[in-house]
């Protein structure tokens, strides 16, 4: 078996494993609460919350391409639905998002100097993005817990999350050029010709910077997303049976959001999400059995989307290596 069709066997395996993981997991938190939840919000009204959340993944495809002039935008909202079902199922967290994102948008056609010049300057968009969704967040929280007495814990803790994610988010913005420089380097002592295809990658990052407009573009789609994304957690709490203030929403979200990006490493943020919403869900007059059901109504979100995806992807994958098989 040739050494590409040994890594595809690997990733089908990690991504089986991924996905008997996540179950496990989701066990964990309450697989029966999360069905639970499913059958209280109803069969009708999950479809519609699932194809909000598709919406807001094509946003995000489409994001991405916009740095990409000439590619098709179907291909980068494949490449990116697959990436954050990647990131909600596999053990990996960021990482196998990412990598998956890649394999798929690459297997479409976009060369590979495209593809991963583009994913970087997108992740940086989306970064920016997050971080101004943090600063609203942050301060509709320091508003709420100004006249609290338990208010210093709380804001020490929301200034450690909003701290740690903003040093992620200046890292991965600044350390680019250097670690790609530092990459072929490396590589280029290793592996020859891998260096000149890091330094590829690089020239393609400088032209993406350098299309201005397009990146402020990706930047505000980002934006949108994740405006959008909170707006869904209001729509499923509805759903539930909860009305909580559209604005509220918006900032429990940004805070969720930044404590996952703080804890990246956490597949799925599980238990990580659970806890936090029940902290600070109250604050905004979320009662605690409200905002586990929301996160609860997440979980079964990813059951539903990101599951199948992953499914479709990884029979893609063995259904081209079976034919390329067959043709030898």
């Amino acid at each position: 078996m040739a050494r590409a069709d040994w890594l595809k066997v690997a990733a089908i395996a990690i991504t089986f494993a991924g996905l008997a993981a996540t179950l496990v997991l989701l066990g964990s938190v309450g697989l029966g609460e999360v069905l639970g939840i499913l059958a209280r919000i109803g069969a009708l009204r999950f479809v519609l919350y699932a194809a909000y959340t598709l919406l807001i993944l094509l946003i995000l495809g489409i994001a991405w391409q916009v740095l990409v002039p000439g590619a098709a935008w179907t291909a980068f909202a494949w490449a990116r639905t697959m990436r954050e079902a990647a990131t909600n199922v596999l053990p990996f967290s960021q990482f196998g998002g990412i990598v998956v994102g890649l394999r798929v948008l690459v297997a479409s056609g976009v060369s590979q100097r495209r593809a991963y010049g583009s994913i970087i300057a997108d992740q940086t968009a989306e970064l920016a993005a997050q971080l101004v969704f943090t600063l609203y967040g942050a301060a509709g929280l320091l508003l709420v817990l100004q006249d609290r007495s338990d208010g210093a814990d709380l804001r020490s803790l929301a200034l450690v999350g909003l701290g740690a994610s903003l040093a992620i988010m200046l890292a991965f913005a600044f350390a680019q050029r250097p670690m790609l420089t530092i990459a072929a380097r490396i590589g280029g002592a290793i592996l020859p010709g891998s260096a000149a295809a890091v330094v590829e990658v690089r020239d393609e990052l400088d032209r993406i910077y350098q299309r201005r407009a397009r990146l402020i573009a990706c930047f505000l789609l980002h934006l949108l997303a994740w405006v959008a994304s909170g707006a869904g957690a209001a729509i499923a709490l509805a759903f539930i049976g909860f009305e909580v203030p559209l604005a509220d929403v918006l900032v429990i979200e940004s805070l969720i959001f930044t404590l996952r990006t703080a804890a990246f490493l956490v597949p799925g943020g599980i238990g990580l999400q659970e806890g936090a919403y029940v902290l600070i869900g109250p604050l905004f007059g979320l009662p605690a059995e409200a905002a586990l059901a929301l996160s609860l109504a997440k979980r079964a979100r990813d059951l539903i989307v990101d599951v199948p995806a992953m499914l479709v992807w990884q029979l893609d994958e063995v259904r081209q290596m079976l034919g390329r098989h067959s043709r030898e």
